[in-house]
């Protein structure tokens, strides 16, 4: 039964995104050939609303389907109409809906740091690079060392939506670690953590760079699954088991609108040790409560 359930979960998915999938390509073509940038606010305030009412109505089926068993805890002082930085520990794609089950129009329309390839999925990829998601490519060590201008593609690529963010509230959420926590990958990358990978500040370091005097916050989240393994496809079935998400605000210190972290390494070393500390505490958090 429950493998039934999941099957008509991702039918409900797909139709969903179909049905949203000729707005979505008119209004990603009008951008293509509006003039100015005044005219391109106003269609990507359409993908805007196309977008959040996709994400409504599969919120609305999850809740009435899937019927999962989550506890939220999210701060009244969030606001739509106020720019936010969302931070969150990762473990499943489940992540992604479960944040906007906790959120969605409780802030503005979130962008999140994707992976290049994803912008080859069909129809998805496309709003993506229509809503002005940015686009991060992954090197490794030795590809970095014998071409160091690589470093500076994804640095772009998140400047270009910062500037372009200034006009327009945005929510820009940050899987800070880079990846789903396994145990393999906690043990391969030496993480000091029980519960979590090793956070990356140059994404968020960035943003508060270029945004940071729009900030309203950071919006720091929680993530707790029941589950040791938890995953989307269980989610989709109804039998994840027990979810937490907790929320909380954060006040940006003044320190931090006052450096530049590829610049500045006492910046940069300040920038992470408040992560690290953040990342203590997040820890202790996971391994305190008890289901």
């Amino acid at each position: 039964m429950s493998t039934l359930k999941g099957l008509i979960s991702v039918l409900l998915l797909i139709l969903n995104t179909l049905f949203w999938t000729l707005p979505l390509l008119v209004l990603t073509l009008l951008k293509l050939v509006v003039p100015g940038r005044a005219l391109e606010r106003k269609v990507l305030a359409g993908l805007n609303a196309v977008a959040l009412n996709w994400i409504g109505f599969n919120l609305w089926w999850i809740k009435h389907w899937v019927r999962p068993d989550v506890a939220f805890d999210v701060p009244d002082e969030i606001h739509p109409d106020t720019w936010w930085l969302v931070i969150s520990n990762h473990k499943s794609w489940t992540d992604i809906f479960l944040l906007f089950m906790a959120v969605h129009r409780r802030i503005p329309m979130p962008r999140f740091f994707l992976k290049q390839q994803l912008i080859w999925v069909p129809v998805v990829g496309m709003a993506w690079w229509a809503l002005e998601f940015p686009f991060m490519r992954r090197y490794t060590k030795e590809q970095l060392a014998r071409h160091p201008k690589l470093a500076k593609r994804d640095r772009l690529a998140t400047e270009r939506m910062c500037k372009r963010a200034r006009d327009l509230p945005i929510a820009i959420i940050n899987f800070v670690e880079g990846t789903r926590f396994t145990p393999q990958k906690q043990a391969a990358r030496q993480s000091p953590f029980t519960n979590l990978l090793r956070p990356k500040a140059g994404g968020i370091a960035q943003v508060m760079g270029l945004l940071g005097d729009r900030l309203g916050g950071i919006i720091d989240v929680t993530i707790d699954y029941q589950s040791p393994r938890p995953s989307f496809w269980a989610f989709l079935c109804g039998r994840e088991g027990s979810i937490r998400l907790d929320a909380r605000c954060l006040t940006i210190p003044d320190w931090m609108l006052a450096g530049q972290y590829h610049d500045d390494s006492n910046y940069k070393e300040r920038f992470h040790t408040w992560l690290n500390a953040l990342w203590l505490e997040k820890d202790a958090s996971l391994s305190s409560h008890r289901w």
